[in-house]
């Protein structure tokens, strides 16, 4: 019974350590959960500044201090938030103005959906100025100018 037990704990083990721990700032990545304060400081005694109540929310990671990150929110808020409140899916948030949702990363293709400011998606396949922007399942290439959560000529796969 014991030698399951190690062999379930060693399997559990491996994915808790998620690639964000070992990645250097700055990244995006974005809240995982439904509540997630952010603190003044990187530590629970530290008073709360934010509570976030949108999952999926992009943020940039622009420090590391142990289990906390230095976040910055689409506002430009920044603050600090235990690492497992954070994902590294990738997701945007359009920004300024609607975001037309493309067949094809291209002006003359087609219009499949419109994002109000506001909308948060997941992206993919960022090159040449257009990401793949995902609203649950609309999805359609909106240019990278129009969103939060990517930088200017970065490429996502």
């Amino acid at each position: 019974m014991a030698v399951g037990a190690t062999a379930l704990g060693l399997a559990w083990l491996g994915p808790v350590a998620p690639a964000q721990a070992q990645r250097k700032p700055p990244y995006y990545a974005s809240i995982e959960a439904g509540l997630a304060r952010m603190r003044t400081g990187p530590g629970r005694n530290y008073p709360a500044s934010w509570l976030y109540k949108r999952r999926d929310l992009p943020v940039k990671v622009v420090d590391v201090y142990g289990e906390w990150r230095k976040i910055e929110d689409p506002g430009g808020t920044q603050g600090w938030m235990l690492r497992n409140l954070l994902k590294d899916a990738r997701t945007a948030m359009v920004m300024g103005r609607i975001a037309e949702m493309r067949a094809s990363p291209s002006l003359d293709a087609r219009i499949n959906w419109r994002a109000a400011p506001g909308v948060i998606g997941r992206i993919s396949k960022c090159a040449n100025g257009w990401c793949r922007f995902d609203v649950r399942g609309r999805a359609g290439y909106v240019e990278q100018s129009h969103l939060w959560g990517v930088d200017p000529g970065e490429v996502v796969d």
